[in-house]
């Protein structure tokens, strides 16, 4: 269907339409960065025509030649046929105006953390120029180590993650960013590999699907590495074992952010006694949590 329609479409505003039509038809997933099926067919189309994410309006009519829009339905089809995530298909993913490589390494970037940043965790950092130190524990593609060296000019970073195969592609946008002087990659599960390391600050956005989601996600997400969302039969395995083990690793005025999905109430729960500080995100103040290294418990 999508390669017999090949000579019946000539301008942007053809495979646009086309576009649209069939991720409608397909009932595609939206979770990894567009949020509609015209906004993902838009950035889909633009980037594989090489032309500015920001500016599609003066190109709508604008011909294309028979190979452009082969290109351009391959990708459509690619995206209908095996349910392949958008940034998959460009190896591109966007937190803010930060854009990094991703490919199924990696999970694709998306995390409250990343907005949190922009105001160097303020006010609960009041002087961002004292953070010489911070880790991003299950950093992935690297894309929040590099946020975090952006915030804290300061700061030296460890990025540690248990895969190697994700630490290969936050080795490439560490270099993309010219970051290699102040982001170390570190192969690690959670903590093992950071002994007697300690930070001023500690970020994760570690796996946090609980089991029964997980036999629910879309087809979108189980191209995904399976490591790097699910987290046991609750979704809080990895978080407990941080919670676990967070002091030893913050200095004694450190901080521990964390985000954990939609596992709030099942956190407080298990923790009843752990004075959690939510912090107010633009999905709301359910997902991301802050401690201070004396509130964490002792081991």
């Amino acid at each position: 269907m999508i390669a017999q329609a090949q000579s019946q479409l000539h301008t942007i505003r053809d495979l646009l339409r086309f576009a649209v039509s069939q991720f409608n038809k397909a009932g595609l997933y939206f979770g990894h960065g567009s949020a509609n099926a015209y906004d993902e067919a838009a950035y889909l189309i633009l980037k594989t025509l090489y032309l500015p994410l920001d500016r599609l309006e003066p190109f709508l009519d604008a011909r294309v030649t028979d190979a452009e829009c082969k290109q351009v339905l391959d990708i459509i089809e690619r995206r209908v046929k095996d349910r392949i995530p958008a940034a998959y298909l460009t190896h591109e993913a966007w937190l803010g105006d930060f854009s990094f490589y991703v490919d199924e390494r990696v999970i694709i970037p998306r995390s409250f953390i990343a907005e949190l940043l922009q105001t160097q965790l303020s006010p609960w950092i009041d002087d961002p120029d004292r953070v010489t130190a911070a880790l991003d524990l299950c950093t992935g593609s690297g894309c929040l180590a590099i946020l975090l060296a952006h915030a804290f000019d300061n700061a030296h970073i460890d990025a540690a993650d248990i895969s190697p195969h994700a630490l290969a592609v936050a080795h490439k946008n560490v270099q993309d960013y010219g970051l290699e002087h102040r982001i170390g990659l570190i192969e690690s599960d959670l903590f093992s590999a950071l002994q007697g390391k300690r930070y001023d600050l500690i970020i994760s956005n570690p796996p946090y699907v609980n089991a029964e989601s997980m036999q629910q996600l879309p087809q979108e997400y189980r191209h995904e590495p399976e490591n790097a969302l699910a987290s046991g039969a609750d979704g809080l395995d990895a978080t407990r074992q941080i919670l676990q083990q967070a002091a030893r690793h913050l200095t004694d005025d450190g901080i521990l952010i964390v985000e954990i999905g939609h596992n709030r109430a099942e956190l407080e729960q298990a923790y009843p006694k752990l004075p959690f500080t939510w912090l107010e995100t633009s999905g709301g103040d359910e997902f991301v949590f802050l401690l201070q290294r004396k509130q964490l418990p002792k081991e």
